[in-house]
């Protein structure tokens, strides 16, 4: 190895004990370089130590010898001082290029390694003056990956474990964009609860190699440690980067959170103009109501965000919208409020009961209206564009407020049509009559109702539509104002978002944008600055779109981290019966079901009111008995089961079912396990 004058060697293997020293090599490279020592599994590899400077020459000689004449490819990473500390971690901060594969791409990669040291430094104080060394091994092509807390990092308790797996190596569970399978497991590894199932789950004997890595490498460290792995073809568990976990977290208190009464309007994740524009008026408009009717101390209402996203994904206080029991409920005796507060509140909601239908009518009315005086997006100037998002909010807030109202005073047991019914019917006479994609909607604008709002090209309709009718008799009043309010919301989010995209047209035009669709990515208020000042945020250039995420039924948040909660209330063999009787068949997992199947999903989504009808039966982890989806289903005489625990894990795919609507039970057909 080459060394300085003073001493200090610019580069080490990971095999040569100076390397064990983190202020020549850097928290990562140092922990790995003690691991090897110990006798753990570590790749091999070598570190440009902090000693190591852009003027001195990078070292071919080590390049050839690692990646064998450039035939095996490599892993350029980041050892900065200032990550994988027992304080901090900074994990995501820094780069690592993966699958590097010649001479040129490894000094573009060090060079990027070292730029992203540089910029961290720039824009944290804890980072500012930390020296980076780059962590050059070989790229590991793995056959499974992960990570592994040794301690539950939400409890804070040291006789659990976590673990998240993913086939393949463990890159996409780091950055984010798989949420992958994850279980909380005792500390012989046996699981305890699965907490995503967002993968296939891990096989017993390769759990039992990690466990026994992390039982090595907590033995070589002390305290409670942030597992990277991976295991090879050959079944070889591998120690890829080994922290302290920089804080064991008390669990997660306040509200309980989750999908379940929004996954239908919104079962894609939201990007940030996408939240702004549509889920924070849907939070004002269930506030008010939700006030309107004192179902809801003020103090509570003042606290919860009612409605807000983790990682994209829409997600609700499941308590305030009566989702699942309140806490602490008190018999009506030990009401705390005054008789006249209670009194007055009865008053209020019997006076809204009443006129509601008239309200609500009224506001379609208007609607429609203003809908129709929007000209054509192309006339408009910038600040028109801008008004018409501000008045998309405006209305879309007002609207939700009167759905909410509808759906917490419905007592009428009589159906209305649904907008989705009404659209199938729309659709199919439109597919009879020869009509484009492009025309269906503005001839139809119903069909809207079958996909969900965004920003960018239309959703698909779909191609094949049975036969469907709208239920004709007499329908309850208040059924009817929420049917024809969701379905102004859904007009007036497609306005909101074809104004988004021709001002993302505009901005490309501008060379502001790369694209018209990433408008998206911006927070309004950043929207309007990028069209009034052509300004753009600094970062907008790392920005992405939030990639689908399996966030838990029911969670509380934890330092804005997602932690599942089970409630043992909730009865495994169970949900809640949405109606449309009982039926058998066989459950599919996915997409296009097979006629006569049980599909099962993790909520539902108004892409699936095409495929309904041709079911045996439907099961979703999430939903409302009030959704589109499962008034349809109960339309045609399909059973539905909505809440049910983890039935995408607990059901196979293939599998025999019976399932009962009204009740919520679900019963697996043992002869169709023996089949199996």
């Amino acid at each position: 190895m080459t060394t300085t004058t003073t001493q200090q060697p610019t580069i080490v293997s990971l095999r040569d004990p100076r390397a064990q020293n983190p202020a020549l090599t850097g928290a990562k490279a140092a922990a790995l370089a003690r691991a090897a020592g110990r006798g753990l599994p570590v790749l091999d590899g070598f570190v440009l130590t902090t000693a190591w400077t852009e003027q001195g020459r990078l070292p071919e000689i080590e390049w050839r010898r690692l990646s064998t004449g450039g035939r095996r490819p490599l892993v350029v990473r980041s050892s900065s001082l200032a990550e994988d500390g027992a304080e901090q971690s900074m994990a995501g901060l820094f780069t690592s290029v993966l699958d590097v594969r010649d001479w040129a791409g490894f000094t573009d990669a060090v060079g990027r390694v070292r730029a992203s040291g540089a910029a961290v430094a720039a824009q944290s104080p804890t980072a500012t003056g930390a020296a980076m060394a780059v962590l050059v091994q070989p790229f590991l092509a793995a056959a499974w990956g992960g990570v592994l807390f040794t301690a539950d990092p939400m409890s804070g308790r040291r006789d659990r474990m976590v673990l998240t797996a993913v086939r393949g190596g463990p890159s996409e569970v780091v950055d984010g964009s798989a949420a992958g399978w994850t279980a909380s497991l005792t500390r012989r590894g046996h699981i305890r609860t699965v907490l995503t199932a967002d993968g296939p789950e891990l096989p017993a004997r390769v759990r039992r190699k990690v466990i026994r890595l992390a039982s090595r490498a907590t033995a070589v460290f002390g305290g409670p440690l942030d597992i990277e792995w991976a295991v090879d073809a050959a079944g070889h568990a591998v120690l890829l980067q080994a922290r302290p976990i920089t804080a064991l977290r008390r669990p997660g208190s306040g509200p309980i959170f989750g999908p379940g009464p929004l996954a239908e309007t919104f079962p894609d994740p939201l990007r940030p103009l996408e939240q702004d524009m549509w889920l924070t008026p849907l939070a004002d408009g269930l506030r008010a109501a939700l006030e309107l009717t004192g179902a809801a101390p003020a103090r509570r209402l003042r606290t919860s965000p009612v409605a807000t996203a983790a990682g994209g994904v829409a997600v609700a206080d499941l308590e305030l919208l009566g989702a699942i029991p309140p806490r602490n409920t008190m018999p009506r005796w030990l009401d705390p409020r005054p008789g006249a507060r209670r009194l007055a509140a009865a008053t209020r909601v019997g006076r809204l009961t009443a006129a509601l239908p008239d309200l609500a009518r009224h506001t379609c009315a208007r609607v429609d209206s203003d809908l129709a005086e929007v000209p054509p997006l192309r006339h408009l100037g910038a600040s028109g564009l801008l008004d018409v998002l501000h008045h998309t909010a405006t209305a879309l807030t007002a609207v939700h407020g009167y759905e909410a109202l509808a759906g917490m005073l419905l007592r009428d047991d009589r159906p209305a049509p649904t907008a989705a019914a009404m659209a199938l019917a729309a659709l199919a006479e439109a597919r009879a009559a020869g009509l484009a994609d492009d025309r269906i909607a503005a001839e139809y604008p119903v069909v809207l109702a079958l996909t969900p709002p965004r920003v960018g090209a239309p959703a698909a309709l779909p191609r094949e539509v049975l036969e469907s009718t709208v239920p004709e008799g007499e329908f309850a009043e208040l059924a009817v104002a929420r049917e024809a309010l969701r379905l102004r919301a859904r007009w007036i989010q497609e306005l909101a978002a074809r104004v988004a995209l021709e001002i993302g047209e505009r901005l490309t035009a501008a060379g502001l944008l790369p694209e018209p669709e990433t408008v998206a990515l911006l927070r309004l208020g950043e929207l309007r600055r990028a069209v009034t000042h052509r300004t753009l945020p600094a970062d907008f250039p790392d920005r992405t779109a939030p990639e689908p995420l399996a966030v838990p039924t029911e969670f509380r948040f934890a330092d804005g981290v997602p932690v599942a909660v089970a409630r043992a209330t909730r009865s495994a063999d169970r949900g809640v019966g949405a109606g449309g009787g009982s039926g058998r068949g066989v459950v599919h997992i996915g997409h296009r079901p097979p006629p006569g199947s049980v599909l099962v999903v993790r909520h539902l989504d108004p892409r699936l009111a095409a495929e309904v009808p041709r079911l045996a039966g439907l099961i979703a982890e999430t939903g409302s008995p009030l959704s589109h989806v499962a008034i349809l289903a109960r339309e045609h005489g399909v059973p539905v089961v909505v809440g049910y625990p983890d039935a995408t894990r607990r059901l196979p795919d293939g599998a025999e079912v019976e399932l009962d609507g009204r009740t919520g039970a679900v019963r697996i057909v043992p002869e169709s396990m023996e089949v199996r």
